[in-house]
């Protein structure tokens, strides 16, 4: 998997693509990525999404991903170091404010699709995002001092709908969801997938979380993340770039032996039988 590095501590730049050149990376920079037009599918940490005009991606330096682009579109990157979080801080009350700019990228449980749900925050952040383009391509009196606030802005904006969502959770279906989006999250982190951790997350009791994720899945969570992992596992051997070997390392399995017993196990064919039935 290729690593993308930045430099600078704060980068704006868009990309018009009719086909995705890149092959699935990881960065040493966060990015919020706005789509400014067009239609594809987003691969993010061995699972895949749709994506639409309007849509924003936020990404950490944990998060693999690449996209599949379906209608011609414009990206637009807006890139940043944690050098960028140490440049915002000049008060006590921006040091809070970073803080919760953190807390908002790190622990985010929307990650899997677009960060924002309504038309009309998608209009406020991308209106924001004009600004700071043409502060990007303006040699102007102030402009890197704009352009942070611009930033930080946006990115306040970000954490206070992360904040209000999170009050939301409060009926049982949001917490089911918040829970399945989390497993699905980080189902390739077996540390993340252990009960213990996983009940940590959501202040639930072991025995509890357990319970709740059998009942609302009928399967237990070592199942249901296999699960994900197969299914996952399809999409890559129709990709077919990937030997059997590759994909079993890649998702997490002890070896390729072990993967090649599961798969059979749960789709009832080995993973090249499946490969080579897709070419019929």
């Amino acid at each position: 998997m290729k690593r993308f590095t930045n430099f600078h501590s704060l980068n704006v730049f868009s990309l018009h693509l009719d086909v995705w050149e890149y092959e699935w990376h990881t960065h040493n920079f966060y990015e919020v990525i706005f789509i400014e037009q067009g239609t594809g599918m987003h691969l993010l940490n061995g699972l895949r999404f749709e994506y639409n005009t309007g849509d924003i991606f936020l990404l950490t330096p944990e998060d693999a991903h690449a996209f599949e682009i379906q209608s011609s579109t414009v990206f637009t990157f807006v890139k940043f170091t944690e050098q960028l979080f140490f440049e915002l801080i000049d008060n006590p009350h921006a040091k809070e404010a970073v803080s919760s700019i953190k807390n908002a990228i790190l622990n985010t449980n929307n990650r899997l699709g677009s960060v924002v749900a309504s038309s009309t925050d998608s209009k406020y952040l991308f209106d924001l995002l004009k600004v700071l383009q043409y502060e990007f391509r303006n040699d102007a009196p102030y402009q890197y001092a704009i352009a942070l606030s611009v930033f930080k802005s946006m990115m306040l904006y970000l954490a206070r709908h992360r904040n209000e969502s999170a009050l939301l959770l409060s009926n049982a279906n949001d917490r089911l969801q918040a829970v399945l989006s989390y497993i699905r999250l980080h189902a390739l982190d077996a540390e993340k997938m252990k009960i213990n951790a996983l009940a940590a997350t959501f202040h639930l009791s072991p025995n509890y979380i357990s319970a709740y994720i059998k009942k609302h899945t009928g399967l237990s969570l070592q199942h249901y993340v296999i699960q994900i992992k197969l299914k996952q596992a399809e999409q890559l051997l129709l990709q077919n770039n990937f030997t059997v070997g590759e994909i079993a390392s890649r998702l997490g399995f002890n070896d390729a032996s072990h993967f090649n017993k599961l798969f059979k196990k749960y789709k009832g064919v080995a993973p090249t039988a499946f490969r080579e039935s897709d070419k019929q």
